[in-house]
């Protein structure tokens, strides 16, 4: 069965990039200092969203997994999105790593030398980025950029490539060759999607840092990633589409939602309690930032991402609610473009920040383009395939 893109919604996808344009270039013409921050946010977030998707992916084939073969096109749809978050992101941290904003304090040239020209002392000397300067510094920071961008779209276009094959009839060579890519892909992300993180939003507060901030971000994304995939399903069922899902499917997608909420906030919590408890002045200093001036978000995250899916979703019939899991994923998704918010706005806008129409906007646009991408992607093919090896297994599944 395909899904028909209707105009009405793809109308509606229009319109929310329209806003999402009006809403940066205003921002552009009103405080460029406050575009950037919300163009690496949104950037980010979507991407991140689109590279969770094919992470699960991977971990389907290297687990033989056989529940997830009927969601397994939604999964790519989501994941089609990469190579156009990939773009905006790389435009955004590249000029960012050339100085053309503020959101890189270590991109700044004149930090980096201990005298002037003249001989004089540099007053914006900063030891602490110098130190790091090997490592932070804006060519070995843009090779670095490229190659995970480049090699997530690569590994994209690859998995994509063999489900192609995987379309033409029942191949069990071809779901190996899968397999091994899996296994490959998960190797490289293990790596870069850490280290990316490091680079495009820990080095934003560029004095601190944290031996658990790439998972602590993996987490949020990946969760992002689970709830996403869960509400292109439901919109489907609710579109006629994916008979084969049942409340069974339903129900083990929404026990990756509650599961990994709770990883999230097991990250959340142990970077927080152990800084704060240490009570290390270059360390905690993370933190006192955000309490002074974003307290109010910094503990709202920990209601929206933890307590409200926890308590709502831990009865067996809240997963296998529709209607309810679809409001809980919405939900989460605020909750985690909110702790996004917190984690890149308090390094580059300070007290001076704003939730306002600007970084709404430029959430509501790029939701428009993800929209558009992901449904373009769900109407280009059949949304389920019955040539999967384990096809079978999963119109079965059975919890």
């Amino acid at each position: 069965m395909n899904y028909t893109f209707s105009s009405k919604t793809r109308n509606i996808c229009f319109i929310l990039m329209a806003i999402g344009l009006v809403s940066i270039v205003g921002a552009f013409i009103a405080d460029s200092h406050r575009a950037w921050p919300s163009l690496l946010l949104n950037s980010f977030f979507f991407m991140a969203i689109a590279l969770g998707s094919l992470f699960f992916i991977a971990i389907q084939y290297a687990a033989e997994a056989g529940w997830s073969a009927v969601v397994k096109r939604p999964m790519e749809a989501i994941a089609s999105y990469l190579p156009y978050g990939a773009v905006f992101l790389g435009i955004v941290v590249t000029l960012s790593a050339l100085h053309f904003n503020h959101i890189y304090h270590w991109a700044d040239p004149e930090i980096l030398h201990p005298t002037l020209e003249n001989g004089q002392p540099n007053p914006h000397f900063d030891k602490i980025i110098a130190g790091k300067s090997g490592f932070l510094n804006p060519v070995f920071y843009i090779i670095r950029t490229v190659v995970y961008l480049l090699g997530w779209v690569l590994f994209l276009r690859a998995f994509m490539k063999r489900s192609e094959i995987e379309a033409k009839g029942l191949d069990v060579t071809n779901w190996k060759r899968s397999q091994s890519l899996a296994a490959w892909f998960l190797v490289f992300f293990a790596v870069t999607s850490s280290t990316s993180a490091w680079d495009w939003i820990m080095s934003i507060d560029t004095h601190w840092f944290s031996t658990l901030f790439g998972w602590y971000t993996f987490a949020g994304f990946f969760v992002s990633a689970l709830t996403m995939i869960t509400l292109v399903v439901l919109y489907l069922k609710g579109q006629g589409l994916l008979p084969e899902v049942t409340d069974n499917h339903i129900h083990d997608l929404g026990k990756f939602m509650f599961a990994f909420s709770i990883f999230w906030t097991y990250l959340w919590t142990s970077q927080f309690m152990l800084i704060w408890y240490s009570n290390i002045p270059e360390e905690v200093t993370y933190y006192m930032d955000r309490f002074a001036n974003y307290k109010f978000l910094f503990l709202l995250n920990l209601f929206l991402n933890f307590f409200f899916p926890f308590l709502v979703l831990m009865k067996r019939g809240s997963k296998r609610n529709y209607n309810l899991l679809f409001f809980v994923g919405i939900v989460i998704l605020f909750g985690h473009w909110s702790d996004n918010f917190v984690m890149i706005m308090p390094g580059t806008m300070k007290e001076h920040w704003h939730m306002g129409w600007v970084e709404i906007g430029t959430m509501l646009g790029f939701l428009g383009l993800f929209g558009y991408v992901v449904l373009s992607k769900l109407a280009s093919r059949p949304v389920s395939n019955p040539t999967h090896v384990f096809y079978q297994e999963s119109v079965h599944h059975h919890i």
